[in-house]
C-alpha cells in the first residue's frame, strides 16, 4: 500500500475509534444503555455520549486547531448531573491496554467540565474549507441497543475532500470469509470473533483489521471483492430500517439478478 501524507490522521483517527468502540461495548455489556431523545426524537444513547467525548478529546489532543462536527451536545448532561457523573466514569475507565497508545490519544479525560467540554466542541457547522473532522459516534443507535449492528464512524475532511476515514464495528465478524446471513444482526454482542477495524485514505485503499482493547492489529487486510462464479450466489444487503431503504424496489431488483438468499438487513453499515 503506497504511504499517505495522512498516516499520522489516520493513526490516531484508528486508535480513538477503537477506544470508543471499546466503552460502546462496555456501556452494551454492562446494560447501562440508557436513552434520551433529541428534539427530533431520535434517541441517543449514553455510549454516545462517551464514544464523541473520547474521540473528540483525542482529537483536540493531536489536531488543536481543527474543528470537528460531532452528532450531540452536552446540554441534557448539564441539566442531569447523575447521568453526567455516570457517563465520565464509563470514559475514564475506558482505556487501551497499551501505554503507548493511550498516551498518544491524549490519556484520560481529567473531569467532568473536560468531558463536557469535548463533547461540545463537535459544534463545528462544516463548510468547503479546512481541516474538519466528521463524526458519528453510534452509527446505527437501533443496533446498537438491540445488540446488533452499529458503527463508530470517523472521517477528516480537508477543503470538502475525504482524505481518510475509520469505521469501528464491534459487531461484525473479524474473519473476510465469514458469511454473511440474514442474522448477522442479532445476537452479535459479546461474541469475540467479531470486532472489526476498517480504514481508509484517499489514494491508497482500504483495510480491515481485528478491533483489540490495546494496541493496533498489525498487517491490516486490504479489502477486496469476493469472486462470484455465479451472480445468483451474491449477497444483497439493504439497511433494517424501511425508511432508509426501498425494500419493495430492492427485492425487485434481487429476483431480477436471480439472487434467491433472504436479503441481509443491517443497521448503519448497510
Amino acid at each position: 500500500m503506497s504511504s499517505s501524507a495522512y498516516n499520522n490522521e489516520l493513526h490516531i483517527a484508528l486508535l480513538a475509534v477503537q477506544r470508543a468502540a471499546i466503552l460502546t461495548q462496555r456501556v452494551f455489556h454492562d446494560n447501562a444503555k440508557g436513552t434520551l431523545s433529541k428534539d427530533d426524537a431520535s434517541p441517543v444513547t449514553i455510549g454516545d455520549f462517551g464514544a464523541q467525548a473520547l474521540i473528540i478529546s483525542a482529537l483536540r489532543h493531536n489536531f488543536p486547531h481543527d474543528e470537528i462536527v460531532g452528532e450531540e451536545e452536552a446540554k441534557p448532561l448539564r441539566e442531569n448531573p447523575a447521568l453526567a457523573q455516570k457517563i465520565l466514569t464509563l470514559v475514564q475507565e475506558a482505556k487501551l491496554a497499551d501505554a503507548e497508545s493511550e498516551k498518544a490519544l491524549g490519556g484520560t479525560i481529567e473531569d467532568l467540565n473536560a468531558m463536557l467540554a469535548a463533547i461540545d466542541a463537535g459544534n463545528s457547522p462544516g463548510g468547503p474549507t479546512g481541516r474538519i473532522w466528521a463524526l458519528d459516534p453510534i452509527d446505527g443507535t437501533k443496533g446498537f441497543l438491540r445488540g446488533g449492528q452499529y458503527a463508530v464512524c470517523l472521517a477528516l475532511i480537508v477543503d470538502g475532500d475525504v482524505k481518510a476515514g475509520v469505521l469501528g464495528c464491534p459487531n461484525l465478524p473479524i474473519s473476510n470469509t465469514a458469511p454473511i446471513s440474514a442474522d448477522v444482526g442479532t445476537g452479535a454482542a459479546g461474541d469475540h470473533s467479531r470486532g472489526v477495524l476498517f480504514s481508509a485514505t484517499k489514494g491508497c485503499g482500504a483495510t480491515s483489521r481485528p478491533l483489540r482493547p490495546g494496541a493496533l492489529a498489525p498487517d491490516p487486510t486490504r479489502i477486496h471483492m469476493q469472486e462470484l462464479a455465479q451472480l445468483r450466489d451474491a449477497t444483497f444487503c439493504e439497511s433494517v430500517e424501511a425508511a432508509h431503504s426501498s425494500h419493495d424496489d430492492q427485492s425487485v431488483i434481487a429476483a431480477r439478478l436471480g439472487i434467491g438468499k433472504e436479503s441481509v438487513r443491517m443497521d448503519s453499515q448497510a
